[in-house]
């Protein structure tokens, strides 16, 4: 369970009506009737750009495409699944959620050609909805989750600089410790009856950033215990990083009941008086819970007291992107040739121009980053584009009860009241 808050760029019709329609995307299927339907979960702003994209290429292409947002998408697409009223196209936003309704979808080299596709999104996320080898979902939209946040105008203040490897991290933690300037990181955990996510995204990034995308995948099936040497050590990473003396205000018993999304100590100037922390992992959507001044200075184009950099990945590892998104599936006997056209469209880097704006990322190594609405979310874009590999939430994508004890054991570990090894243990019984 992960939240996004999202923030139109503009893509002329055109330029919408000259993307490509390669290989088996226009030809060998039925011809359409004109019309294209496709349910997902966007919120209201993110639903309002996507069909503007649809709208201006299905103008462009002379078919009427409809994008209706399902208030609880993984329930109640199986609804409509059960009475026959499924869509042509639907959005997951999981992959898991995709994958078990696998029986109903069609394997996308029947659809589009998969080759190009594949080679303009950034490595991992073609093969997060395959099932028995064959690829059934792909990436339409796409949030990150490596980044860290801070507040430009207190770092030059410190005379502090944003740090590029995890060796000039740990000195900037020293050094703020040593400056008793406030404290290295804001980490709340708390999150009502999720609490205990947020750590959970820590432990993913290290995961992924040591053991890349295969031990990654291996985990989440279940087939690395939590218990093994290897996530063990990550949660170590974590601990230190986190748990030591100094480096969150009240350290972890204190972090295991802030809430994830209070961010006004980032933007203190008063120190350890005030509470006063340096960085912010969290979600490209975190900026959603900044105070509103900082927010009402974002709108304007005022990021001075808003930046943020990828987080380096530990000695020896690869600096992954950790994240999520919208994956898109076509149902089985909704195989046209305008299905196949949109369906093309939706996986190209074409169909985030509108909504960037709202905060989305592409998850396309071949977007144009210009196209960004400001330097934030470019970074971030670029961020992304520039990933030798992307790991879509774990807890996202691990059965439901694992899911439940990492968060709560995760929090028992962050608040002192388990070891790790008591931690492992307990979420290890749940697969």
């Amino acid at each position: 369970m992960k939240l996004g808050t999202r923030f139109l760029a503009v893509a002329a019709v055109s330029a919408l009506a000259t993307v490509s329609l390669t290989g088996c995307a226009a030809a060998g299927a039925p011809e359409g009737d004109g019309k294209v339907t496709i349910f997902g979960g966007y919120g209201e702003a993110d639903a309002k750009a996507f069909q503007e994209s649809l709208t201006e290429f299905g103008d462009a292409n002379g078919i009427e495409i409809t994008f209706t947002s399902l208030a609880s998408f993984d329930k109640d697409i199986k609804v409509k699944i059960e009475a026959g009223q499924e869509p042509d196209i639907a959005l997951w936003p999981q992959p898991g959620g995709l994958k078990d309704l696998a029986d109903n979808l069609v394997p996308l080299k029947d659809v589009v050609d998969l080759a190009p596709i594949q080679e303009s999104l950034v490595p991992g996320w073609d093969s997060l909805a395959k099932v028995d080898g064959e690829i059934y979902g792909l990436p339409v939209s796409a949030n990150v989750k490596s980044m860290v946040f801070y507040n430009p105008e207190a770092f030059a203040a410190k005379g502090y600089a944003a740090p590029t490897s995890e060796a000039e991290l740990q000195a900037l933690e020293a050094k703020i410790i040593a400056d008793k300037a406030g404290y290295p990181w804001c980490a709340g955990i708390e999150s009502g009856g999720a609490t205990g996510w947020a750590f959970t995204d820590w432990l993913e990034q290290y995961v992924l950033d040591l053991y890349g995308s295969d031990k990654y995948a291996q985990w989440v099936s279940g087939e690395l215990d939590f218990a093994s040497p290897e996530i063990t050590a990550a949660a170590e990473l974590v601990q230190k990083r986190l748990l030591a003396d100094g480096q969150v205000n009240g350290g972890g018993r204190s972090m295991a009941t802030d809430g994830f999304g209070n961010t006004a100590p980032l933007f203190e100037t008063g120190g350890k008086a005030k509470g006063q922390c340096f960085m912010l992992r969290q979600g490209s959507f975190i900026t959603g819970f900044f105070p509103e001044a900082i927010q009402a200075e974002m709108k304007a184009g005022n990021y001075a007291h808003v930046a943020a950099f990828p987080l380096p990945a530990p000695e020896g590892g690869t600096a992954g992107v950790l994240g999520g998104g919208d994956l898109a599936a076509v149902f089985a006997g909704h195989v046209d040739s305008d299905v196949k056209k949109v369906a093309e469209f939706i996986y190209s880097a074409k169909v985030a121009e509108k909504m960037v704006s709202n905060g989305v990322i592409s998850p396309h190594k071949t977007f144009d980053v210009s196209l960004y609405p400001n330097e934030l979310n470019k970074k971030i874009g670029e961020a992304m584009a520039a990933a030798p590999l992307f790991g879509f939430d774990a807890s996202d994508q691990m059965p439901s009860e694992v899911n439940a004890e990492f968060w709560l054991a995760g929090t028992d570990f962050v608040a002192g009241k388990a070891t790790w090894a008591e931690a492992a243990a307990r979420i290890d019984a749940k697969y």
